[in-house]
């Protein structure tokens, strides 16, 4: 029984964690889908934004890529991100996440007409079901060409391509 309940709890959390994946890697489909959608804000500046669910790191990949490609596209080299938002949790992308809290406690009354004493220990365990939670990239970004200004927000766009493609 006991070994059924465990196999019940793992195929649940394998259904959740199937069900809310990161969509494969393209375009947004609607206002709030998953994926990427650009604006171009001045003649060599984007804004690139990409949605997903699960963990912030594979987003912000997803939106470098991007612009990567959207830096290609447009005959430059390189990219710099002048500006980064990021909206998602650390822990975003779900699952099952045990818990494991252990309690106890006494008592003892002595009465007028005798007295008692009781103790309890309490253990539980929490299981986490709620799945991946929506998370967003949005990149303000200028183009360039040349080569790469030495800044840290500024990336070869042929390299990003290279070491970023699904």
């Amino acid at each position: 029984m006991k070994r059924l309940s465990m196999l019940a709890v793992a195929a649940s959390a394998l259904a959740l964690t199937a069900c809310a994946s990161l969509a494969p890697y393209g375009p947004s489909m609607g206002p709030n889908g998953q994926g990427f959608s650009e604006q171009r804000i001045e003649s060599d500046r984007y804004r690139v934004t990409y949605r997903g669910v699960g963990a912030p790191g594979p987003v912000a990949d997803r939106a470098l890529l991007r612009a990567a490609q959207l830096t290609t596209d447009q005959g430059y080299d390189w990219f710099e991100v002048t500006q980064r938002y990021i909206d998602g949790r650390p822990d975003s992308a779900g699952g099952v996440r045990p818990s494991l809290s252990v309690g106890g406690g006494s008592s003892r009354y002595n009465g007028r007409y005798g007295g008692f004493s009781s103790s309890g220990v309490g253990v539980g365990v929490g299981l986490n079901f709620s799945g991946p939670s929506p998370t967003q990239t949005v990149l303000e970004i200028r183009l360039g060409r040349g080569p790469r200004p030495e800044r840290a927000e500024a990336y070869d766009a042929r390299d990003v391509l290279r070491n970023l493609r699904p």
